[in-house]
């Protein structure tokens, strides 16, 4: 692969990551103003019932894995110098899916009242139902913006332009930042529901439509039903259409076993989420994005034994760089959620009960985090059917968990349910890996799991039994005091870290180390990174 290319994906990344860090930034934001204004509420429940129905129908329509299914198609047309070709499968897709899309949401709008009590069991109060009702159907035109809005951004991907998607999550937070601050004066959580619609609309189309005029966009209606591209598509998509993903999953599970929780408990499973996928954002999808072309291009020259070294190096960074960081997050759950929301209508008992669904959450962090890398090694091979597949019966078989969970232990009992259908789902996916690809050193991540795990303890001790006693000094129950021991401990942490990763020579937080260290050294010393391997990159 040409030097340029390296630098146009270095590039690219670095974008990328800006956009996902800035993205979950503002996503504490929204959930802080949303805190603030409503606490942990009936309507904060309904408000996230409400995006249920939606999201079921952006899952089927798989618009969140364009990237991957789409992308291939397009280039190769750009690739044999087509592009007469190439925008006539997007104008293809665009019509025949979008108008799929839009008889769909019809449909849903129409229904919406007998859907919306098939979604969250659990309750069975007329007003909260009602006001579920009332923010799906603000919220549900919502999805054909985000699934043309998809196409959009990916066209742009294939012309190698990053800079207007990556403003696509920052633009959509802010219209419900501004749609709750502007509106929810007057309409209450339905303020943030057309701050949603607002958002969608801008970040995710108008913005995108732009963008893609300035890439050459050219569009007409249009139905051939025939065109060889179009099946194709269809058949990439269509495990993802039909597949559960852990995400997605636990979108679903989250809201209608929360439905069987007390009034607030689908609220506290969300605030706790959000935190729980910072972590996840800042360590997972920050490796996966960056490995994804080396990835994809080791698996196009079909280089087993090399992808696989890469794949398990990642995983072991992960290991060693996550189960550290959660088990901190887990002894300063209870600061970390004050800081974060205890304002306005957020009182303790919220913090409370967010913080103890935040420790469950936290369990399958690591899980959560190494997935955004296991998919993208069938994606990178243009196999979307196993990990939909095993995906699935992962989920199937994590069920029991939920009801199991619910019944015995109530909010906690939910989040430990959605850790271990995490935990399952990887191990799964990971296992199917290897027999695929013959990944003979899986053992070694195995390994270095455990010994993160293992490490872990006496680690998890240290910090408790230094909070505990930094909280007799400080004044742990108000935010300045939280900031105190949050800061006090975490210098301990990277202490404790740095300490570590010299002593058993940790091989993720060397690594950690060399890249802080390459970046801090001027310019002339450093030497040219070595080509395809990651730890260069």
């Amino acid at each position: 692969m040409p030097r340029g290319d390296y630098q146009k994906i270095g590039m690219a990344t670095l974008i990328m990551m800006a956009s996902i860090f800035l993205s979950r930034v503002m996503g504490v934001v929204r959930e802080q103003v949303i805190a603030a204004v409503a606490g942990a509420d009936a309507s904060v429940d309904a408000y996230r019932v409400a995006f249920v129905l939606p999201e079921i129908l952006n899952h089927v329509l798989a618009s969140g894995f364009l990237s991957v299914t789409f992308i291939p198609i397009f280039s190769k047309y750009l690739v044999n110098k087509d592009e007469d070709g190439a925008w006539r499968i997007f104008s293809i897709i665009l019509t025949i899916f979008g108008s799929l899309l839009a008889l769909l949401i019809a449909v849903g709008m129409l229904f919406t009242p007998q859907i919306v009590p098939l979604l969250a069991l659990g309750r069975k109060n007329p007003e909260f139902l009602e006001m579920v009702v009332h923010m799906t159907r603000i919220v549900l035109p919502a999805q054909i913006f985000f699934f043309a809005g998809g196409l959009l951004m990916a066209v742009q991907f294939a012309k190698e332009r990053f800079l207007v998607p990556a403003l696509a999550p920052l633009v959509y937070n802010l219209g419900i930042i501004f749609g709750g601050l502007l509106l929810g004066p007057r309409l209450g959580m339905a303020g943030f529901a057309w701050g949603a619609l607002a958002g969608a609309i801008t970040g995710n189309y108008l913005i995108q439509w732009l963008g893609a005029r300035r890439a050459g966009l050219r569009f007409g209606p249009c139905f051939d039903w025939k065109h060889n591209d179009l099946w194709r598509y269809i058949l990439l998509t269509l495990p993802l259409m039909l597949g559960l993903t852990m995400i997605f999953s636990m979108e679903i599970f989250s809201k209608f076993f929360g439905s069987y929780l007390p009034p607030g408990g689908i609220a506290w499973l969300d605030y706790a989420k959000i935190i729980m996928m910072m972590l996840v954002a800042f360590f997972g999808q920050a490796i996966g994005v960056a490995s994804y072309p080396f990835l994809a291009r080791l698996a196009a020259e079909q280089r087993w034994d090399e992808m696989n070294r890469m794949f398990n190096t990642m995983l072991k960074h992960l290991a060693t760089l996550v189960v550290p960081v959660s088990i901190l997050m887990y002894v300063l759950r209870h600061e970390i959620v004050r800081v974060l929301f205890e304002r306005g209508a957020f009182l303790p008992r919220d913090t409370q009960m967010t913080a103890l669904a935040l420790g469950g959450l936290l369990l399958g962090s690591v899980a959560f985090a190494a997935q955004t890398v296991v998919n993208r090694g069938f994606y990178a091979m243009q196999n979307t059917l196993l990990p939909a597949i095993y995906g699935t019966l992962a989920v199937v078989a994590s069920l029991p968990f939920y009801w199991f969970g619910l019944r015995k232990f109530g909010l906690i009992g939910v989040a430990l349910a959605i850790s271990a259908s995490a935990i399952i789902q990887v191990l799964v996916l990971f296992a199917v890996w290897n027999r695929r690809s013959h990944n003979t050193e899986s053992i070694q991540v195995y390994g270095t799991f455990i010994k993160a795990v293992l490490g872990g303890v006496p680690l998890g001790a240290v910090l408790w039994l230094a909070r505990r006693y930094l909280v007799q000094w400080t004044h742990p129950d108000t935010f300045f005091g939280s900031i105190l021991v949050i800061f006090a401990t975490f210098v301990l942490f990277l202490m404790c870290m740095v300490l570590g990763g010299w002593l058993f020579k940790v091989e993720g937080l060397q690594f950690v180390g060399r890249r802080l260290i390459s970046r801090l050294r001027p310019t002339t010393d450093r030497r040219p990174a070595h080509r395809g391997h990651i730890d260069k990159f």
